[in-house]
């Protein structure tokens, strides 16, 4: 079987083998020997964004398993959404005159689950410019806030303000559920400035326009230049933790289970993960209004992350916190190792305060803190991080705060 003469990578592993006098090298090498010569030689590394590195969607899905722990049916309808929506940028023009219209993608889940990360790892897949922006940070025109436009100029700067290439990005709006529409509001008293009228704001960026953009971001004002981008293939993917929709979910599922064989139907019903049934009108029934619910057709959720999926995260992506605390101590010549039962010690804590997986780097990090400091300054070649270490180290530390965080 031909495999890469530098990593081994088998045909399958690598996107592409070439083939030499005596073996083969794959991109992946390619790209390091690449960046290597680059630093050797003191040139700047290209960020030209001018091929979009376009898998199938199995290949996506497979990218994304290399980097997400679980979450198979959000990782499955992204792959799709985000393969047909470039699938339209790099098509040649259609004779039938058929208009393809692009798949925002709106993730559902509480905090911790792996939205960001999903995000980030498409765009680094792509290659694309890529942004984050906060829901909850923009307010309409004329109020203290930022400008809906300004998410765009951080796209324009991720981009290196070249327009073609930031026109192919991807925006992550986080927190979403922040700007819903809350229930009982009278617009005739009060003002909604950060809720339905982002909502509003938002509309013309995620149906596809042209924008005129504030190159420096802030407020526009007329002795500042703007610099039109259209919205048109730029990918915008929402998510938000929509904290207690599950109480609508249950209210719809009630409402349609009522009647003959009822008790059967209800039996069925994940109690304890009912976002797994979330649909749009659950959305509307939240706070979004109709016409962005409708620009944000791909609706999924990621499931809440339990012991085994958690303890997965902390051992097996690429980015794994072991990894990379194994990898940071190699460097200084320390062989580190982790007990099972110190890896399930720190597990359950993130449970317990419900820290999901961001919570586990906090947690790792003040374990960890008083031997990165200590140990390159000493003869020792090796650290075991035992159950009892590691509560020794959090009691540093009130969890119920970093929660609070």
């Amino acid at each position: 079987m031909d495999k890469c003469s530098f990593c081994g990578r088998t045909k399958k592993e690598a996107n592409m083998l070439i083939a030499g006098l005596e073996g083969h090298i794959c991109d992946h090498c390619i790209e390091q020997a690449y960046n290597i010569m680059n630093e050797e030689l003191g040139l700047k590394k290209s960020t030209s964004f001018d091929s979009i590195n376009l898998l199938k969607p199995t290949e996506i899905k497979s990218f994304l398993d290399q980097y997400v722990i679980g979450q198979d049916m959000a990782k499955k309808i992204i792959s799709v959404a985000v393969y047909n929506h470039y699938k339209r940028l790099i098509q040649k023009p259609d004779p039938d005159d058929v208009e393809i219209e692009k798949s925002n993608i709106i993730l559902v889940g509480e905090t911790g689950t792996g939205k960001t990360l999903l995000a980030k790892t498409i765009a680094k897949m792509l290659h694309v410019p890529f942004t984050i922006v906060d829901a909850t940070v923009l307010t309409e025109a004329g109020y203290v806030g930022e400008d809906i436009e300004s998410l765009l100029t951080r796209l324009l700067q991720n981009a290196e303000y070249d327009v073609k290439a930031a026109e192919k990005g991807i925006v992550f709006i986080d927190e979403l559920d922040k700007i819903a529409r809350k229930e009982g509001d009278n617009p005739s008293i009060t003002r909604d400035v950060s809720g339905e009228g982002v909502q509003q704001g938002l509309l013309k960026l995620l149906e596809g326009s042209v924008v005129n953009v504030p190159p420096q971001g802030g407020r526009k004002h007329p002795e500042q230049k703007m610099i039109p981008v259209d919205t048109k293939n730029i990918l915008f993917i929402c998510g938000g933790a929509f904290v207690g929709i599950e109480k609508k979910i249950a209210q719809r599922l009630n409402t349609q289970i009522i009647g003959f064989g009822a008790s059967k139907v209800r039996e069925k019903v994940d109690k304890n993960n009912l976002l797994k049934y979330i649909s749009p009108q659950d959305l509307r029934a939240y706070g979004l209004i109709p016409e962005i619910i409708g620009r944000l057709p791909v609706v999924t959720h990621l499931d809440p992350l339990d012991k085994k999926a958690l303890k997965a995260i902390l051992t097996e992506p690429k980015n794994a916190l072991v990894k990379q605390y194994t990898k940071l101590f190699d460097m200084d010549n320390i062989k580190l190792k982790f007990d099972k039962g110190a890896l399930d010690f720190i597990v359950d804590k993130a449970i317990e305060y419900k820290l999901g997986a961001r919570g586990l780097r906090s947690i790792c990090e003040t374990i960890m803190l008083d031997a990165m400091f200590e140990m390159p300054s000493t003869a020792k070649n090796e650290l075991v991080i035992t159950v009892d270490y590691a509560s020794h180290k959090l009691e540093r530390i009130d969890l119920k705060v970093l929660k609070a965080s």
